[in-house]
C-alpha cells in the first residue's frame, strides 16, 4: 500500500501493556502502521487507530521500513527474528528495533544475527511505566549506530518525552537496567525511612507529603498510587525481580562489586507491597 507521506512504514509485533500505547502513538502521528499479532484478538487494542493487519510475520516485514518488537523476553525476539522468518523477510537497509527489556549481551547477539541480512538493529527499551506510556511521556534509552538512531528519533518521539542515545548496541539495555535497579533501591530507602517514622508515631500521610514535596522526592515514591497500586503490586513484584536477575547477568563481569546494589534492589522489590501498604493506607 503506498504511503501518503515520507515517514517510514512501521511494522509492529507486541501489543501488551507497554506495546499497545506505543503502537497507538505511532499510528496517531501519521506513520503507516503494519501489525502482526500471534493472537488476532489482540488487534482490538488498536480499535480507533489507523493500522494495517497482516496474517504473517513475513507479509508484515516485507512492507516495513522499520519493525518494532515489544516482547517479553530476549528469547522471544530471537524466535521471531529467526524461526519466525522476520529477518529473512525484511529488506536490506531496514531497521529492527527491540523495545523490550533484556540483556545487553542478547541485544548484541540480535545485531549479529541481523547483519547477514543487511538489517540494522537498535535496542531501545523505554522507562516511565504504564501512566507515562499512555501520556506519551516515556524515556526511550537507545543503543546502536548513531546515524540509524538519528533517523529513528522522530519515530521514538511519538511516544517519548526524552530520547537518549547512550552508545553502541547493548548500551540501551544497560541504561534501562541501571535505571530500574536504582528505582528498586529507592523503594527500599523509602520503606526504611517510613518505617522509622512510624516507629515514632509520626503520621504517614503527613510524612509522605513532606517526602514527596521536598528534596527527598523520587519516582519510586511518586509512582505509588498512580502506577503502583494495591491491586497490581503483586503482579509487579515478580517483574521487578526479573529485572534484578537481568541486571545481575548484565554486570556479572564486575563480580562482587555489584553485590550490595543487587541485594538492596532485591529487598526493594520483595518488600514493594509493604511500601504500598504504608503509602496507600
Amino acid at each position: 500500500m503506498p504511503r501518503s507521506n515520507d515517514k517510514p512504514a512501521v511494522g509492529w509485533i507486541g501489543l501488551g501493556d507497554q506495546g499497545t500505547p506505543m503502537a497507538q502513538a505511532i499510528a496517531d502521528n501519521g506513520y503507516q502502521l503494519h501489525v502482526w499479532a500471534r493472537h488476532p484478538e489482540s488487534l482490538k487494542a488498536l480499535d480507533g487507530h489507523a493500522f494495517i493487519p497482516h496474517t504473517s510475520v513475513a507479509e508484515m516485514a516485507a512492507v516495513s521500513d522499520v519493525v518494532g518488537l515489544c516482547l517479553r523476553q530476549d528469547s522471544d525476539n530471537v524466535q521471531v527474528a529467526t524461526d519466525g522468518g522476520l529477518l529473512a523477510a525484511m529488506r536490506r537497509g531496514t531497521v529492527l528495533v527491540n523495545h523490550g527489556t533484556g540483556l545487553p549481551q542478547e541485544a548484541r547477539h540480535l545485531t549479529e544475527l541481523a547483519a547477514p541480512y543487511g538489517v540494522a538493529v537498535v535496542d531501545a527499551p523505554v522507562a516511565g511505566g504504564h501512566a507515562a506510556s499512555y501520556a506519551r511521556q516515556l524515556t526511550t534509552i537507545v543503543g546502536g549506530d548513531a546515524d540509524v538512531v538519528h533517523r529513528l528519533t522522530p519515530l521514538f518521539q511519538t511516544f517519548s518525552k526524552t530520547v537518549i542515545h547512550i552508545g553502541e548496541a547493548g548500551s540501551g539495555q544497560y541504561g534501562k537496567l541501571f535505571n530500574n535497579i536504582l528505582m528498586m533501591m529507592n523503594h527500599k530507602n523509602a520503606l526504611d525511612v517510613l518505617r522509622l517514622a512510624n516507629g515514632l508515631d509520626l503520621p504517614s500521610p503527613a510524612m509522605l507529603q513532606v517526602l514527596l514535596s521536598g528534596s527527598a522526592s523520587s519516582y519510586a515514591l511518586q509512582a505509588i498510587g498512580p502506577s503502583i497500586t494495591a491491586s497490581n503490586v503483586h503482579h509487579l513484584v515478580p517483574l521487578e525481580l526479573i529485572d534484578v536477575e537481568l541486571f545481575s547477568g548484565a554486570v556479572a563481569a564486575l563480580g562482587d562489586a555489584a553485590r550490595p546494589v543487587i541485594d538492596r534492589a532485591t529487598a526493594g522489590a520483595e518488600e514493594l507491597d509493604q511500601l504500598t501498604a504504608i503509602v496507600l493506607g
